[in-house]
């Protein structure tokens, strides 16, 4: 049984030219030409081109390209550490997002805001939270802490946000956070632009992962019947 190349695009909503696109990239299997020149494409073509559009969905287009190539050459233990590799990062993302919400239920209902006025200087700012200078100093290398620099004198100064910044990174190191997770935590909290909105962030990025883990799990199964039609074949 064999397939024109719209035989394959049309199901999945693609032009001709893009399963042409696919096959010379090395997504498909090996392809037969007829006298004419015409691609041959087959039922294992199909599921080959069904596993790399649902792993792509997982994976992303250019990882997605490696697994079905490395699977196509015959290189199947390649084609597992990727997808191996992508499971293990999504684990390690939801382990930082778990961290994040955990951090933000350790914080008081109503996250610190400075006083308004001038920046604070390191010392004045060490007073105000009761910690070393020198530890301010180790929250800026670990990028919690962004002071600005006064323009005359190159000393640090310390404004609002980052006054608040120190607020919370005092409180989650008396909560016993590790300096990378309270890292973690100031640098979402200014991405998604306060506690509050930090809240509505968690639940999208909770969504997100659900989202991806599916999609990876769809991937998986189709790559896997793939395999089975590979082996059947050889």
């Amino acid at each position: 049984m064999h397939l024109r190349p719209i035989d394959l695009a049309r199901p999945h909503g693609l032009s001709a030219q893009a399963v042409r696109n696919y096959d010379d990239a090395g997504v498909l299997p090996p392809t037969e030409r007829s006298e004419t020149g015409y691609r041959r494409y087959t039922p294992l073509h199909a599921q080959a081109l069904r596993a790399f559009l649902a792993l792509r969905r997982g994976h992303g287009h250019q990882q997605a390209t490696e697994i079905m190539r490395a699977t196509n050459q015959g290189d199947t233990d390649s084609a597992y550490r990727l997808v191996d590799a992508a499971h293990v990062a999504l684990l390690a993302e939801r382990d930082t997002r778990t961290e994040v919400a955990r951090a933000l239920g350790t914080l008081s209902t109503t996250t610190p805001r400075p006083a308004g006025g001038r920046p604070l200087t390191v010392g004045e700012l060490a007073r105000r939270l009761g910690v070393h200078p020198a530890t301010l100093r180790t929250w800026e290398t670990e990028d919690i802490l962004h002071p600005g620099r006064h323009p005359a004198t190159g000393y640090r100064e310390y404004g609002p946000d980052c006054v608040r910044d120190a607020e919370i990174a005092r409180q989650l190191r008396r909560g016993g956070y590790q300096l990378r997770q309270v890292a973690q935590f100031v640098e979402s909290l200014r991405e998604a632009g306060g506690a509050d909105a930090l809240r509505t962030f968690l639940g999208s990025w909770q969504d997100r992962l659900t989202t991806r883990s599916r999609n990876l799990l769809a991937g998986a199964a189709e790559l896997d019947a793939y395999l089975t039609l590979l082996d059947r074949a050889a």
